[in-house]
């Protein structure tokens, strides 16, 4: 084991090849997950490098169980790549040494990204979600971990703040789940819980057969919404409590996602299969509207207790330790995060 390959704690910036594997990241993102790449401008470099690694680390992953021919032989070496990572000693890859080295700076635990492997491995599964639970389940794995390791990375891990910052994630992922139910439906997948839609007068196997827009399904697609919009509402104190370089972006990225909800809402149940779009002037008044407003957020964190579905990820990652925004000016800053959301809603090249 040569000693570029053997990462010790704390070792992100001092590591002899650090910023050539996280260059390697960087690379990756742009060409394969723009989005990301864009997201990374409105960050400080001490935040967007580690996220950087993050987030490559993630991509890599997803697409090891997406696109694989076995997708459980995939989890099988995704799970012995983890295991590398945090025993110190990384596979010999940019991508693997530049997430090891993060984990270990911002002593992220390993129970996130493996609760990550595990949301892939329902993927894999194809698992079904029969209740409210189920599903924020699901959300607290494909991006409850995500939001709680960005916040290490940004420098809180207070309990409060970790799940504010889950909050937002399983919020996110409820946008997502409404946003695509059309596009999922045609490809057999279903992420509303089946519970409501049998309530509502659905038959779920005959609706995945034969998906079309019903009053039942824009029922069920309205109260996810719902949830998602409290859950956006109690996440504002937690992005408060984050360091105000990273408010700006994180708020944006709230306000953003929030909308594709409102949009889906406005435009009724004729159109619940379609996905919704939020058109680019609303796009841009809403990050003018949260850069403004970033500024003058302050004070300390909801302390309501997280979600249930949540609450391991807020108790690992509790347990486990100010760069300037970039001087572009306000223009150039709207327009990135604008940039940024128009290719989430493309969604990344797969």
């Amino acid at each position: 084991m040569s000693a570029r390959d053997r990462i010790e704690p704390g070792a992100l910036a001092e590591h002899p090849s650090a910023q050539a594997d996280l260059a390697a990241c960087a690379n990756l993102l742009r060409g394969g997950s723009r989005s990301f790449h864009a997201a990374s401008r409105v960050l400080p470099r001490r935040v967007s490098e580690p996220a950087a690694a993050l987030y490559a680390f993630c991509r890599v992953a997803d697409d090891a169980v997406d696109l694989g021919h076995d997708r459980h032989a995939a989890l099988a070496l995704l799970r012995e790549r983890l295991d590398r990572v945090y025993s110190g000693h990384p596979a010999p890859q940019a991508i693997d040494r530049a997430f090891a080295a993060t984990v270990a700076r911002y002593r992220i635990p390993r129970t996130l990204p493996e609760a990550l492997l595990e949301g892939f491995a329902w993927d894999a599964q194809e698992r079904t979600y029969e209740t409210l639970s189920d599903v924020a389940a699901y959300a607290a794995r494909v991006a409850g971990t995500v939001g709680a390791m960005m916040t290490l990375i940004m420098g809180r891990r207070e309990p409060a703040v970790l799940a504010r910052a889950c909050d937002l994630g399983v919020a996110m992922q409820f946008t997502n789940i409404a946003r695509d139910v059309g596009e999922d439906a045609a490809n057999g997948r279903l992420y509303l819980p089946r519970q409501w839609l049998r309530e509502a007068g659905i038959d779920v196997e005959a609706f995945l057969a034969d998906p079309r827009p019903c009053p039942g399904l824009f029922v069920a697609t309205k109260r996810l919404l719902a949830v998602a919009d409290g859950l956006y509402a109690r996440s504002m104190s937690g992005i408060a409590a984050l360091p105000g370089d990273c408010r700006g972006g994180i708020l944006a990225a709230r306000a953003l996602y929030a909308e594709i909800g409102h949009v889906a809402l406005r435009r009724g149940p004729t159109r619940t299969l379609e996905r919704a779009v939020v058109p680019r002037s609303r796009q841009i008044a809403l990050v003018a509207g949260a850069l403004a407003r970033a500024p003058f957020l302050s004070g300390a964190a909801d302390d309501t207790p997280p979600l249930p579905e949540v609450a391991f990820l807020v108790t690992a990652a509790a347990r486990s330790g100010r760069a300037e925004l970039p001087a572009q000016g306000l223009e150039e800053r709207i327009a990135w995060l604008v940039d940024l959301f128009e290719r989430l809603e493309r969604r990344d090249a797969r």
